[in-house]
């Protein structure tokens, strides 16, 4: 059902977004006369690599940079693909790779080969399923560029900040996930983009209805600011990308 239901959506979706994507893939092919996608190696379910299509949202050759990691200061970002990443446009393209069964509609974010290494054999849990276009974390840490603006190294601070709550978030919805919870965060993704507040509040209490840990309702509100923490299934905060902290 799962299946069916992602790539029914998915394809009227295209055709729906069309109408906004066709003149934004114009203006990003016009500032440069380069390609405006991106096609961004990820790793898939059984960590399996697989090219994610996004819309280009920062210059050419901005990966060679070796930072994965986007503050939302960036200088790498273009004036219109600031456009694309506030309103989460580059995502949209991502129905595609749900069309060709790479991705699902909900599920974890696929994440950089990099970033996958450094996995404790707890995160390892999310790339046993297939990655996804919006979960929980996708709506907790929306602002992920806000957190990580002005950090002198935003590949630490989102190993430190970022990455222990959106596992946390990830291997709850794996141990939880069904078809209306998946109903539920795609309605939610949606009310993020007017009230993002409001999407929080009902995630709290979606969590507390499943019986989430404090830990991880108090993460999700958003209400206190994020501290260095060691990721699931480590006992150390990551201090450097050279190898596995456990």
């Amino acid at each position: 059902m799962k299946r069916i239901f992602d790539f029914t959506f998915a394809f009227f979706g295209l055709i729906l977004a069309s109408p906004i994507l066709i003149p934004v893939i114009f203006l990003v092919w016009i500032q440069d006369w380069h390609s405006p996608f991106y096609i961004a190696p990820r790793v898939g379910k059984n960590e399996m690599i697989f090219k994610m299509l996004k819309l280009r949202s920062m210059i050419i050759n901005a990966d060679k940079t070796g930072v994965d990691s986007t503050s939302s200061s960036d200088k790498r970002i273009t004036k219109i693909g600031a456009f694309i990443r506030r309103y989460k446009l580059d995502e949209l393209t991502q129905l595609w790779n749900v069309l060709l069964g790479d991705m699902s509609l909900v599920g974890p974010r696929p994440n950089v080969k990099r970033e996958t290494d450094l996995y404790t054999q707890e995160e390892k849990k999310l790339l046993k399923v297939q990655p996804g276009i919006t979960d929980f974390a996708s709506i907790v840490f929306s602002d992920e560029g806000d957190i990580l603006k002005d950090q002198i190294d935003p590949d630490i601070a989102y190993n430190q900040l970022i990455r222990p709550g959106k596992s946390l978030l990830g291997i709850f919805y794996i141990e939880k996930q069904s078809f209306f919870l998946d109903f539920k965060l795609i309605l939610l993704t949606i009310i993020s983009l007017v009230s993002k507040k409001r999407a929080l509040t009902l995630i709290c209490s979606i969590l507390k209805k499943l019986n989430a840990s404090p830990l991880l309702i108090e993460i999700a509100s958003r209400n206190v600011d994020l501290v260095p923490m060691p990721p699931p299934g480590a006992k150390n905060i990551v201090y450097n990308r050279e190898g596995k902290i456990e």
